[in-house]
Parts: C-alpha cells; structure tokens; sequence
C-alpha cells in the first residue's frame, strides 16, 4: 500500500510513523521540503514538497497514491479532503477545518470513496465515545464533553506550551461554539461558559466552550444539551482574553514598516516559538459523560482519558492521542472495516461496537487507556 502523509508536523510525523508499522509505503509531504524530508528521515519514508494553493497538482499527486492520511492546519484541510475526493482516493483526516466536511459528502459517495474527517483526540475519539454511548441508550439527554492538553506542570506566562498546530490553537479560541441548549443549537463565543472542574489525577482545571462538537451537532437527534468544553490550568482564559481584545488574533492586515502583516499569523509564530518546550511534558486529561435513558430507567456512561507525554520516545500526550487515533482509524479503514462511502463521523462509527473494540485494544496496545463509568 501507498500511503502519502498531508503535513508533517508535530501530529503528522508521528502518524505517518505509527502507520508505517503496518508495512505501507509511506510518503511525507509539506509545503516545507526541509520538514517533509526530516520526517521522512526517522522512518525511512520518501518525501516531497506539495503545496496546497496549486490544488491541480495537489490532485495529480494524491492519484499516485492508495491512501491519504491528513494533518494540515485547518485552513487548508477541507481542500485536501476536496482534493482526495477528486483522486477517488479515500482519506483519513485530522486538521480541524473552518468548513464542514460533511458538505462534501454526496461528493464523496459518487466517488466512491470514505472521507473519515476530525479523526483525531477531539473531535475524534471524543466523538467516537459520545457515538458509542449514545448507542446503548433509548434516548440521550445529555452529553458533555471536557478535554485538553496542557503541560505536566504549570510554565508562565500563559501555563501553557505548544504541542500541536499554533494555527488550529487560534482558532480554537477565536471560532463561534456551537452547543445543544434545550434542544435547539445555539452559538456561544469561545472562551465564555467558564467554570472550574475537579478532574481526577490532576486537580482544579478551568473549563470554557471551544467549537469541538462538530458534526455532533447534527447526530444526536433529540438530545436537549450537549456541549464540548476545552480545559486549561486556571487563569489561563483571563490572558487569552487580554491578547484577543488587543487583537493579536485579528486576520486584518496592519501595516509594518510599509509593509501588510497579518497579526493572526504573526502570533502563531511567536507563540511556537516561545511556547514549544519539548523538555516540558505535556498530559492530556479527557472526560466524557453520557446520559439518557435505558428501559425506562436514568443511565450514564462516562469515559475518562488521563495520558501523559512518553518521556524516553518524546513523544506528546497530544501526539500520542490524536496521532494513534487516526493512524489506527486509517489502518482499520484499509483493513476493510469501514465498507460505507461518503463523509463518515467518528460517531457513526463509534456506533459499531466491534469498531470501538478493535479501536480501543489498539490505543491500550500503545499504552492509551481508556476508562468506562456505567451508572
């Protein structure tokens, strides 16, 4: 099998390098040549410089290839899944798009081919075990969702470091938030809903509304309140709050010295640069509740993930989550366990239970538990 790997960052090298565990032949490609080939050196891969803009030759070269496995920043994430659609080429996908995938659906099936996007921790498993849940129960009432990386320990100014994507981290805290409120949908801003939580093994975490539900939104018909919450160490809103109103986070151009920069990206780059610190580890602390009805009587399940960086490999909680979710999404998907065309959510599949077995006995086969409360 030919695989080629769109992005080969923080979570796309660790997934191409996951995957190629399975004997794939693996390709790395970045607009960066120089990354591509440095990832592409740690597991022996080839490699090549794509640039998404050029979409017709972004096209020409997925076609060369059996799978796609996607870890763009979102902004360019919905044309490489457009891109692989046009290739007739199936995909597995973890950018974090503005655009919903499942627009391209119909797409997708008349080209025969299994798009699973948002595939990584969250959305993704997230998402998964929200499905997986909501199919043992007659009807879901609620469902809530609280995740997020932070670092092992606190490390001014923000207590916090990059483990992933600037970009997408920007975007979280910027994007309208879509939530289940009473049983309508209904938009919040990010980073309002906060409130402090108790979360097991790590103490007091603040929580505030991110856009991770995705297309939850739209798959849980009847449920009356649902929601995802990201989580920080506390006092971390109050900063990001005083760098968004100044606006660090605007795409408006100002300009500089004669020249057009875009504070957006001028930020994502500052912030990779004073906020990695691969020498500090991260965790990454998840928990999932569930509840509804079973036979006329209340019932819920809970999911709990609590995963710390591999100190002798480097390898980040983030990575190791969101990295081995979708590498073994996009190995069950090449095995055949996924046989259904178009955009497929995570929590459609999490309603297959044997997909959902064979899923979590890989995460625990790398060290990934997950824990089930039924009440």
């Amino acid at each position: 099998m030919k695989v080629i790997v769109l992005g080969s960052g923080k979570i796309g090298s660790v997934m191409a390098k996951d995957f190629s565990k399975t004997g794939a032949k693996i390709t790395m490609s970045d607009i960066s040549l120089e990354r591509a080939k440095k990832a592409a050196q740690e597991i022996g891969a080839d490699y090549t410089a794509i640039n998404t803009a050029d979409y017709t030759n972004l096209v020409r070269k997925i076609e060369e290839y059996d799978l796609v496995l996607g870890a763009l920043p979102g902004d360019y994430g919905f044309t490489a899944v457009k891109a692989a659609i046009e290739a007739r080429k199936n995909m597995v996908d973890v950018s974090f798009t503005p655009e919903d995938p499942l627009t391209l659906d119909q797409n997708s099936k008349k080209a025969g081919t299994t798009i699973i996007p948002d595939s990584g921790v969250a959305p993704g498993l997230s998402n998964l075990l929200v499905g997986y849940s909501a199919s043992r129960l007659d009807k879901v009432e609620k469902a809530e969702i609280m995740v997020g990386g932070i670092p092992e320990i606190r490390v001014p100014p923000l207590d916090y470091t990059i483990t992933w994507s600037a970009d997408g981290l920007i975007d979280e805290y910027i994007r309208d938030v879509n939530i289940i409120q009473n049983g309508e949908k209904v938009q919040v801003p990010a980073l309002s809903g906060l409130e402090n939580i108790q979360f097991p093994g790590v103490g007091t975490l603040e929580a505030f509304y991110t856009d991770g539900l995705r297309s939850l939104v739209g798959s849980l018909p009847g449920v009356e309140n649902m929601y995802e919450k990201t989580l920080r160490y506390p006092g971390h809103v109050e900063k990001i709050k005083l760098l968004k109103e100044l606006g660090f986070f605007s795409e408006d151009p100002v300009t500089v010295l004669g020249s057009e920069v875009t504070p957006k990206l001028v930020t994502a780059r500052l912030l990779e640069r004073s906020l990695w610190k691969p020498e500090i580890g991260d965790l990454l602390a998840m928990m999932i509740e569930v509840s509804g009805m079973k036979n006329g009587k209340k019932k819920s399940y809970k999911h709990t993930v609590l995963e710390y960086q591999d100190h002798e490999t480097g390898v980040s909680a983030m990575a190791r989550t969101t990295a081995y979710t979708a590498s073994i999404v996009a190995g069950l998907l090449a095995d055949g366990h996924v046989k259904e065309r178009g955009v497929i959510p995570m929590e459609k599949l999490g309603q297959d239970h044997s997909f959902v077995k064979k899923l979590f006995a890989e995460l625990a086969k790398r060290d990934v538990e997950i824990k089930e409360t039924i009440n």
